[in-house]
């Protein structure tokens, strides 16, 4: 127009502006749509870390293995070799070398075990770790809504107790396990067979996760490469328990990997309901164990490996099978170790508070990616609060466990009803890698 001011026509919007403006938009479903499962993580991970602050100042510390754990580690810094003269208040030493390790620098840092308002944050820290490392996990595989995530951190109390109130080796030992995880999301087989013996090393409870690493071993590379493997795990085991080794094999192997430990009836959460007397009985514990074996081998066998693959076909090398090798997504990788994990739970001898951690970040995704549709979302939460429930209920009781049991079993079936996970050709498949990159 002549005369007139010509007006600066609008640039396109930034980016960063659309993805608010899209944000605005949908705020409505953010706590539901998997797509902002790494935005609701971050929330709830900054808000943790005020939330450890608070419970590290305000809730008394309990003590209940901290001191046994440092009088166990002094004996090893002052000389002592021989596992059977390890010892605390609260009984032996029955923990594999990684951990005399661990809390021996730790011992060190908390000046000889004294200043446990140290060794608090230190396990904060290693709690908003774990956390990175189970949000990590979450938002790859993308399959449960972003509002569970307040279940899965800042709704547990058991959980910061076990963290932060108690200073148990378990959350160490779990730590060490989800960084494996990762490393197996990203192809880095190898640094993760490490790492997970590395776990194994603070605590034998990652050996449930055994039955499903060897199985995502053998299907991604057959028998003869999945050795060298096995013989890293092995040879990480031989060198952390050395000097151990070399003083006392015997007793090292009795104490730190003793499969026949008697539990305690008073402290366990699982098997209150039943008589002490069975509780206790070997039979009973057979029983157990033939149970948990003869399930991982129907998962092994039915719902992990592919329809129309044999067993055998998953020993030979890819490039051999009869069909045509197909590589495990990040899906795949985690629900087979979560639910080897699982299984073990829920056949377990007796199961002690501090043990919760071994598999509670875990409950939500078995729960998301069970297979009965009409198991809603409110049903879900449902059994995780239960869940919580009866691992806050102390002492245990018969209802307390026996609801866990129903809860176990609720998403065990859940799990062997789920449809077969889809394998993605290794030339078309986005996320997993063609091959360990550690090579």
């Amino acid at each position: 127009m002549a005369g007139g001011v010509r007006r600066k026509s609008p640039g396109a919007p930034s980016p960063l502006w659309g993805k608010l403006r899209t944000l605005w938009q949908d705020k409505h479903l953010v706590l539901f749509k998997t797509e902002y499962t790494a935005l609701v993580t971050s929330v709830l991970w900054f808000l943790e870390i005020g939330i450890n602050v608070w419970v590290i100042q305000k809730v008394a510390y309990t003590e209940i293995d901290w001191k046994a754990y440092m009088d166990e580690v002094e004996g090893f810094i002052n000389g002592t070799y021989d596992y059977t003269q390890l010892k605390g208040d609260t009984g032996p030493l029955v923990y594999p070398a990684g951990f005399v390790y661990i809390f021996a620098a730790l011992y060190y840092i908390t000046s000889h075990g004294l200043n446990i308002r140290l060794g608090q944050y230190i396990f904060a820290v290693f709690y908003l770790i774990t956390l990175l490392l189970i949000f990590r996990i979450y938002n790859r595989t993308k399959k449960v809504p972003p509002y569970v995530f307040f279940f899965v951190c800042c709704a547990s109390y058991r959980i910061h107790s076990i963290f932060v109130l108690r200073l148990f080796n378990d959350p160490v030992a779990m730590m060490l396990l989800f960084a494996a995880v990762n490393l197996f999301m990203d192809g880095r087989w190898t640094l993760g067979c490490g790492v997970y013996s590395l776990a194994v090393s603070v605590k034998m409870n990652i050996f449930l996760f055994a039955p499903g690493l060897l199985f995502l071993l053998l299907s991604e590379f057959g028998l003869i490469r999945t050795i060298p493997k096995l013989s890293l795990c092995a040879g990480i085991q031989l060198l952390l328990g050395l000097p151990f080794l070399l003083e006392n094999p015997i007793g090292y192997m009795s104490r730190a990997f003793d499969l026949g430990r008697q539990f305690m009836f008073k402290w366990t959460v699982n098997w209150r309901f039943l008589p002490e007397w069975l509780f206790l009985n070997r039979y009973f514990h057979l029983v157990l164990l033939a149970a948990h074996l003869l399930t991982l081998l129907l998962f092994a066998f039915w719902r992990w490996k592919r329809p129309r693959e044999s067993i055998l076909e998953i020993l030979k090398e890819p490039g051999k099978r009869k069909i045509p090798p197909q590589k495990n997504t990040v899906d795949q990788i985690v629900l087979i170790l979560f639910t080897s994990n699982f299984i073990g739970m829920c056949f377990s001898r007796s199961l002690h508070y501090q043990f919760y951690v071994w598999y509670f970040h875990t409950l939500p995704y078995l729960l998301w990616s069970g297979g009965v549709k009409k198991l809603a979302h409110l049903l879900r939460v449902l059994i995780l609060g239960l869940i919580e429930l009866s691992w806050n209920t102390y002492p245990s009781t018969n209802g307390s466990s026996a609801t866990l049991h129903v809860c176990h079993l609720i998403i065990l079936l859940c799990l062997w009803l789920a449809p077969p996970l889809q394998s993605a050709p290794a030339e078309t498949q986005q996320n997993a890698p063609v091959k360990d990159k550690n090579q």
